[in-house]
């Protein structure tokens, strides 16, 4: 079947194999304008049938919308394109090689996390300063990076202050499908304002520690949906939780806290995860020097 052009080849994969794959309606446009583009690519070469196709025919290509100037997550995308095309035509018998098994995507950086500043963090306080079960949720947040599914899953035992110092204590995290469980340190601030909230906590039989105004458990979409109204009112955008959890990280690599120290009370088990905030920090240190200047 190598006689058959190109065109006819994205014509037999738009009507056959995409709606066989489901894909959905955004999709199909976004691939089939990135394949006519590669078709568009090869036929200036001179080439118009699909026994023209070969892998260096496709990096070549791949190389030229870098050249182009392409982002690195529009080419990643072109490329799925190609690659799933080329799967159709292997499978259906239009070439004998699957080269699409051996076209490499190209490599996309990660956007660095959003990470609030200080002045921030006390806005996005004093937005919740009317609510102690708002604010212990934000400030326990803050101050261990602890994961959504963690906190709404926290119980009153969970929590245990120091009998000696009021204002220090660790919070047990139980691990889940046979983790390992962890106990985090918890700081003054994070010490107050649980005190606040127990102390006009309503009591529930099943000891979840945070709960709705209905006295049952709070669950992800409720904490998230506070999130969103109190980021709203302190005036901060795209923000999440994972916003706070990498404020948490960021803000303490750059206060000196150690990489490791960090990875274990977020729970993370690869250090590459946190290796990101290393630049971050660095970010955070030159802007305060800037912002306290003698």
């Amino acid at each position: 079947m190598g006689d058959v052009t190109l065109r006819k080849a994205l014509g037999d994969y738009k009507s056959v194999y995409m709606p066989y794959r489901n894909f959905a309606e955004r999709t199909r446009i976004e691939y089939q304008n990135d394949l006519v583009d590669l078709i568009g690519f090869i036929e200036r070469l001179g080439m118009h049938f699909v026994n023209s196709l070969g892998l260096s025919i496709i990096e070549r290509y791949v190389a030229y919308l870098e050249q182009k100037g392409f982002a690195s997550l529009t080419r990643k995308r072109k490329v799925v394109a190609i690659r799933s095309f080329l799967s159709f035509l292997y499978q259906d018998g239009y070439i004998h090689t699957d080269i699409g098994r051996r076209v490499v995507l190209p490599f996309t950086e990660s956007p660095s996390p959003y990470v609030l500043t200080q002045k921030e963090c006390d806005r996005l306080r004093n937005a919740c300063a009317d609510s102690p079960r708002d604010s212990a949720i934000i400030e326990l947040i803050l101050q261990t990076g602890i994961k959504l599914s963690e906190l709404v899953h926290l119980t009153q035992d969970d929590i245990d202050f120091d009998e000696s110092a009021k204002d220090y204590g660790t919070m047990r995290i139980l691990g889940s499908r046979g983790k390992k469980e962890r106990v985090i340190p918890l700081n003054n601030k994070a010490c107050m304002a649980l005190q606040n909230y127990f102390s006009v906590r309503n009591i529930a039989e099943n000891g979840v520690l945070f709960l709705n105004r209905f006295g049952k458990a709070l669950g992800e979409s409720g904490v998230q949906k506070m999130l969103r109204k109190r980021l709203r009112s302190a005036g901060i955008g795209s923000a999440s939780i994972q916003t706070l959890r990498h404020t948490f990280g960021v803000q303490h690599l750059a206060k000196g806290t150690s990489i490791k120290t960090i990875q274990e009370v977020m729970g993370l088990k690869d250090a590459r995860s946190t290796a990101v905030y290393q630049s971050l920090a660095k970010e955070v240190i030159t802007r305060e020097m800037q912002e306290n200047s003698l």
